[in-house]
């Protein structure tokens, strides 16, 4: 039984996930009266674009030219402040339960409990963490000397950075900081990168510059002394072991991703996919939706915009739960006053 004294509400949509797309389903939801409690494993909002992107350009948001991770998750904030959506941060979904009155009661690990007739997983790939690369004393330089993700910029300024990795995370951010680090050094086991081939081309053209040291080895060992990296030890078949100097060093090796409980709930997975029907994005099981990367249907592409799509019928099919004796009016924002005066806006 959950605790007496843990904090208990109730809503109309428990949304898991509070990433652009999490975020972006509190607006949808909000336009059709709909109130939401967000839960969220990490202590702040916006998933991975806030964790380990904030600074990185996004180019593909409909109108905006160019919008780094950060700008959109405060702007989509911005947008879920008139519907004042209560946020559950550094908690977890750990149970849920049906209850004879049809809802859905959701347990999180700290003890909060929360009834709705719905429940909205937008949780992205689920919880995750960093690959770590097996290196001894690892610990003693995580946080101080060794990094997983970019959360400010300017942190690197005029540092020499080693960057470990091949996929679009390592080459980005060899390309991006480059122009603020006094030396760059990219280390990767071959000579073949997955990341896109515009920003191969422009990470060999820094090459090609004397702008990027490209080390076609691995990392066998950190150099230096409490928590202050001196050098990284390398191995290639060539040159055997030797010492690049390096102030910082940040290996991307990609993110490890966990269900957790959601796996345990009765939902449908095919390789750790949700799917979804595409006409509302509910799971097989009723009153539960999933949106965003972690829902799979044919066609899907694993792109913030799709989310923003699978939010608004989300939204639509959430409605016939939480209201289910109101008739829903299709209304736009462009010509709907009582959507206006929700936003606070006027046309």
């Amino acid at each position: 039984m959950p605790d007496s004294s843990a904090e208990h509400h109730s809503t109309d949509v428990i949304i898991i996930g509070a990433g652009p797309v999490g975020l972006f389903a509190v607006f949808e939801l909000g336009l059709l009266g709909l109130q939401a409690h967000v839960i969220d494993i990490m202590d702040k909002v916006g998933g991975q674009c806030a964790e380990l992107y904030p600074e990185k350009a996004i180019l593909d948001i409909p109108s905006r030219l160019r919008i780094t991770g950060q700008e959109l998750v405060n702007d989509l904030v911005a947008q879920t402040e008139p519907f004042k959506p209560v946020m559950h941060l550094a908690e977890m979904a750990a149970s849920i339960s049906k209850l004879e009155n049809g809802k859905w009661r959701l347990v999180t690990d700290v003890g909060t409990v929360i009834e709705a007739p719905v429940i909205c997983i937008a949780g992205g790939g689920g919880s995750f963490t960093p690959k770590k690369p097996k290196l001894e004393r690892l610990d003693e330089f995580e946080g101080k000397s060794v990094f997983y993700s970019v959360r400010r910029m300017e942190n690197f300024r005029g540092k020499r950075v080693m960057i470990a990795g091949g996929g679009d995370s390592a080459l980005d951010w060899t390309v991006n900081l480059n122009p603020i680090v006094s030396g760059m050094s990219l280390v990767h086991r071959r000579n073949e990168f997955r990341g896109m081939q515009a920003t191969v081309d422009q990470m060999y053209a820094l090459v090609k510059e004397g702008k990027v040291d490209l080390n076609i080895a691995e990392p066998v060992r950190l150099n230096g002394a409490n928590g202050k990296l001196e050098s990284v030890t390398l191995k290639s078949a060539e040159k055997g072991e030797y010492d690049v100097p390096a102030d910082i060093f940040m290996p991307f090796y990609g993110l490890t991703m966990k269900l957790g409980p959601i796996a345990e709930w009765g939902i449908n997975l095919d390789s750790n996919k949700i799917p979804v029907s595409t006409e509302t994005f509910e799971t097989n099981v009723p009153g539960i939706f999933c949106i965003g990367d972690m829902c799979d249907y044919p066609g899907k592409l694993k792109l913030i915009l799709s989310g923003f799509h699978e939010s608004a019928l989300m939204a639509h099919g959430s409605f016939h739960y939480a209201r289910p004796n109101q008739k829903l009016r299709f209304e736009h924002t462009t010509s709907s006053s009582s959507i206006q005066a929700k936003i606070g806006v006027s046309a």
